[in-house]
């Protein structure tokens, strides 16, 4: 009996059993309490602001690691990369338009990178080099030729170790001329530099090569006029400075076609040295004359 009053109490006996036992009120409360649950989840997605909320105030204790993690970290870098790079840019190719001579476009790339500008900026920066070494990039009669031309669009630097390439192109990007300017050449082309607090002595390169200012200035006094501004083609620059030059000191080095000078200046209150740089074969003649020796006999000893 008590068997036959657990089996009924587990299995309805029949139909009507059935429904007394669905439309009880414990299982009508559960539905309506899961329908609710539903209903309110559709409603106000409550369930995923829970877990988004649990997810925020638990990040920072969890380890950043597997294939997301390190998709969104690659991202993340390889875009803060790439602004970089546009800044960089987009800075460099301004400098470049505002530059006023070749020596600072030079100055404005950086390696592995380019800059345009119009051909109207490369000719008035042409037009400023000194004859003898913007014959050293182009020739007057090739740049005229080039000028001439209708297909001269724009003109491509890119950053040749310390020297420069320049592309002449045309609307279609094809090349119409290569150019070079070598880091001697660019050397030739910038100001004189100034080393405050320096002297001659302390520069290798004018080892055994200085002279007292008054047999420099003797020996260029024997130079005629256009060999004179060879060797300093900016005098101007030095009297910028005050005091008085004692010495004058000559590189044993030869860079694309010019050779570096010292100025040491000496004032009341600090000593200078100016360097800046002479013409190849007019320094060449001005040490002729300071060393004795004739230049054909000089040369074969510099060798």
């Amino acid at each position: 009996m008590n068997r036959i009053n657990r089996y009924n109490w587990s299995t309805p006996a029949d139909f009507n059993a059935w429904l007394k036992r669905i439309f009880a009120i414990r299982p009508l409360l559960v539905c309506l309490i899961f329908l609710g649950l539903v209903v309110s989840e559709l409603r106000f997605d409550w369930m995923e602001r829970t877990m988004g909320a649990f997810l925020v105030a638990t990040n920072s204790r969890r380890p950043e690691s597997g294939t997301i993690w390190e998709t969104g970290r690659q991202t993340r870098k390889a875009r803060k990369t790439l602004d970089q790079i546009v800044s960089d840019r987009q800075t460099s190719q301004q400098e470049t338009r505002q530059a006023e001579s070749f020596k600072k476009i030079a100055a404005t790339i950086l390696p592995d990178q380019w800059v345009m500008i119009s051909p109207d900026q490369f000719r008035r920066l042409y037009l400023q080099l000194k004859p003898e070494i913007a014959a050293k990039i182009i020739s007057s009669f090739d740049l005229v030729e080039l000028n001439n031309r209708d297909h001269w669009d724009r003109t491509y630097f890119e950053k040749d170790g310390e020297g420069l390439t320049i592309y002449i192109l045309d609307t279609e990007n094809r090349v119409l001329r290569q150019l070079s300017i070598s880091p001697g050449l660019l050397r030739g082309m910038g100001e004189s530099q100034v080393e405050v607090d320096q002297s001659l002595d302390a520069m290798p390169q004018f080892n055994s090569r200085i002279y007292p200012a008054d047999d420099f200035f003797q020996a260029l006094g024997h130079l005629d006029d256009r060999t004179r501004r060879e060797v300093i083609a900016q005098a101007d620059q030095l009297l910028r400075y005050p005091g008085r030059i004692t010495r004058v000191g000559i590189s044993g080095q030869d860079l694309s076609g010019f050779t570096e000078l010292g100025f040491e200046i000496e004032s009341a209150t600090q000593r200078m040295v100016i360097l800046m740089n002479g013409n190849e074969n007019a320094v060449f003649q001005l040490r002729s004359k300071l060393d004795g020796r004739s230049p054909k006999r000089h040369r074969n000893e510099g060798r």
